[in-house]
């Protein structure tokens, strides 16, 4: 088998039609065109099913794209290993970490990665979005997301529970709740998506009459909720890595609610890639480094 053929389809189903793959390979789309062809009556089967403006590789062809990508791995990672002999670990990483968890969790592990990997240079960005990795501007990507989506490749980098906490000023001023219907008559604080999720399973608010107070502070941004919360300004509903350390410390009490209340804000974190993108020696020491910091902080 032509192994430049099969690279070649490679990059065409990467690309998802014929002129971007010709673009970026240098080739004109009559070419890129003649090539497919000529290697599809060479097997003898139809690899691609080709419209105006989009590809879809048929049966064979997914077979094939998925040897070719190997194949095209496995040659990146021995010239990156030829390259590299003799030198210390070295490169770039663009990551990507949601505001919360990756200020609030992740920065003590980013310092000591860095720490550890002198000639590794990070990009951070703080961004809660999965486009710039599917689009190529950073190399991975962690989220917090229920389910992850099925193009990407996941490491599931723990649970994400929710706790009720409030400072002993707070449970001294306004009582501590025994259930999640008295703690919704209290001030709360918690991100707009803990309200949407509270209103989507008919908590908040409560039914026309009932002693329930608004929200008292709604926002996305955690190290305010948090800094509110340290304040007394209210009690919260915030996940569990915001406020773990202030609860170990005692400047937050964690309010017990009966087993289960919060299940229903339950969600995961992943650390997510693209499985068509080689991964540098760099790239892969942080992921596994990440993955594994995680894990530790959830055992």
């Amino acid at each position: 088998m032509d192994v430049n053929a099969l690279g070649l389809l490679v990059e065409i189903i990467d690309a998802g039609n014929l002129s971007r793959a010709a673009a970026r390979l240098g080739m004109s789309r009559a070419n890129v065109s003649h090539r497919l062809s000529q290697f599809e009556r060479e097997l003898g089967q139809q690899l691609l099913r080709r419209t105006t403006r989009q590809i879809e590789p048929t049966e064979l062809g997914r077979r094939l794209y998925e040897h070719g990508r190997s194949i095209r791995h496995e040659l990146q990672a021995a010239d990156e290993s030829v390259a590299a002999l003799g030198q210390a670990l070295q490169g770039r990483v663009r990551l990507s970490v949601p505001n919360g968890y990756g200020q609030l969790a992740m920065a003590g592990w980013l310092t000591d990665f860095m720490r550890r990997y002198p000639g590794i240079a990070l990009e951070v960005i703080f961004d809660n979005t999965v486009e710039d990795l599917m689009e190529g501007r950073v190399d991975c990507a962690v989220r917090v997301m229920n389910d992850p989506p099925e193009h990407l490749v996941a490491r599931h980098l723990g649970p994400v529970q929710y706790v009720a906490c409030a400072t002993p000023a707070c449970v001294a001023q306004w009582g501590r709740p025994q259930t999640l219907q008295e703690l919704l008559r209290r001030p709360l604080i918690a991100s707009g998506l803990t309200e949407q999720k509270l209103r989507m399973a008919g908590l908040q608010p409560l039914a026309k009459g009932d002693a329930a107070l608004p929200m008292r502070l709604v926002s996305p941004n955690f190290h305010f909720l948090r800094e509110a919360l340290l304040q007394g300004l209210g009690m919260g509903i915030v996940p569990d890595y915001m406020v773990s350390e202030s609860i170990a410390s005692g400047a937050l009490q964690e309010l017990v609610l009966p087993a289960g209340s919060l299940d229903f804000l339950a969600t995961h974190k992943y650390l997510l890639y693209m499985p068509t993108r080689f991964q540098t020696r760099a790239i892969r020491t942080l992921i596994d480094f990440v993955h594994t910091r995680a894990l530790e902080d959830a055992a």
